[in-house]
């Protein structure tokens, strides 16, 4: 199953939001993406089905591995491309609101020559 940019949204929202609560569930990702809690549930129920999230009886999403990958990567991507903003000295919210837009599209192998020329360039 490919993933549409709103899949990958709810992914990382799930790991963000698993990485501060002992469980997420659906009404902690539709609140802290100020979703409706239908629409929440539609979209788990099509990451449940692609084998990206578990829901167990208690209704607590987790990530699968494939899953975890996929959120794991995008914010990396977030929060890389939000550092180089401000770096260039674009305001924090800016920053992070352009980054959440830009970490769906960019290709790979652009991201990686930014992810490098961090490294090696520690500051711009």
């Amino acid at each position: 199953m490919s993933l549409f940019e709103s899949g990958e949204m709810y992914l990382e929202t799930i790991l963000i939001l698993s990485q501060k609560l002992n469980a997420v569930r659906s009404i902690d990702v539709a609140e802290y993406m100020s979703y409706s809690k239908p629409s929440v549930s539609r979209a788990m129920s099509i990451l449940k089905k692609g084998g990206y999230i578990e829901i167990d009886t208690l209704g607590h999403i987790t990530l699968t591995e494939s899953g975890k990958e996929v959120a794991e990567r995008i914010y990396e991507r977030h929060r890389i491309l939000s550092e180089i903003l401000m770096r260039l000295g674009v305001d924090e919210q800016t920053a992070t609101d352009d980054a959440c837009k830009m970490e769906h599209y960019i290709s790979d192998t652009s991201f990686a020559a930014i992810k490098e020329h961090l490294k090696t360039h520690p500051t711009v």
